[in-house]
């Protein structure tokens, strides 16, 4: 299993619940496992208080608060900030990169960045893994990229590989790939989700769950009403953009966060 090859997940893994003889995950019981949180960034969405800026300096105000926010996710205990700014060109997206990790204090076990699709971003800003999608590098190419370069490079020894999924299907395939965790929706209706078509609901959730050996998060439109459904199911924890962003304080995001991880 992953877990054992990457100590970022060693907690989970002595704390996830027993295998059925078939392979699949017992759902987590709640209020009795740790969940992974993760924070999926959309500086876009959050927007910023510019001032009547616009072009270059709009896009350092939205950087700015979003790293802000990043820092407020944080400090309220997100497991994982997945760096998720397409448009942004490397450069930026680096800079963006290496502000999450300083706000991390360079400790993995505090809180983990990830970046959406760029590998090459990712490693250049000492990032704790990188998440793949159907646009991106195939998994199983950066699984054994990973294979020969860890031997040579001690900061990939616990560098994990994500993928999106949306069938069960593609979750079989990236977790045969070599992928060590999957984020699968999305799971209720949601805007940013709108284009992978009707939500796939709690019971495609409950079967990708219990046929893969490895961490499902659950996505879209997750909130506190509804997050106890997908822990139900066998998700190890949720990927979530407007929980986050929606939270008025650091204070009113650490709540969200301490309220999700006791369901």
């Amino acid at each position: 299993m992953c877990a054992g090859r990457f100590p970022g997940l060693d907690w989970w893994t002595r704390s996830s619940p027993r295998r059925r003889s078939g392979g699949g995950l017992w759902p987590l019981s709640n209020g009795t496992e740790r969940r992974i949180f993760c924070y999926i960034t959309d500086r876009i969405g959050l927007g910023a208080d510019s001032g009547g800026a616009a072009g270059a300096q709009l896009e350092v105000a939205r950087v700015a608060r979003l790293l802000e926010r990043i820092r407020w996710a944080i400090d309220g205990g997100a497991d994982w900030i997945q760096i998720r700014e397409k448009d942004l060109g490397a450069a930026q997206l680096a800079e963006l990169t290496r502000g999450a990790v300083a706000a991390t204090g360079g400790n993995r076990r505090r809180s983990r960045v990830i970046v959406n699709d760029r590998l090459d971003v990712a490693i250049a800003a000492g990032a704790g893994g990188v998440h793949l999608g159907r646009e991106s590098l195939a998994v199983h190419e950066v699984a054994a990229w990973r294979v020969k370069e860890k031997v040579a490079r001690a900061e990939l020894a616990d560098f994990l590989i994500g993928a999106s999924c949306h069938s069960l299907e593609d979750a079989r395939t990236a977790a045969s790939d070599g992928a060590d965790y999957l984020i699968f929706g999305p799971v209720f209706e949601t805007p940013s989700k709108m284009k992978f078509g009707a939500p796939l609901g709690v019971e495609r959730l409950r079967e990708v769950c219990r046929e893969v050996r490895i961490p499902v998060l659950a996505i879209g439109g997750i909130d506190l009403v509804n997050a106890g459904k997908c822990f139900e199911a066998g998700a190890a924890g949720i990927a979530a953009i407007r929980l986050i962003q929606d939270a008025k304080s650091a204070g009113e995001l650490r709540t969200r966060t301490e309220a999700l991880k006791v369901l």
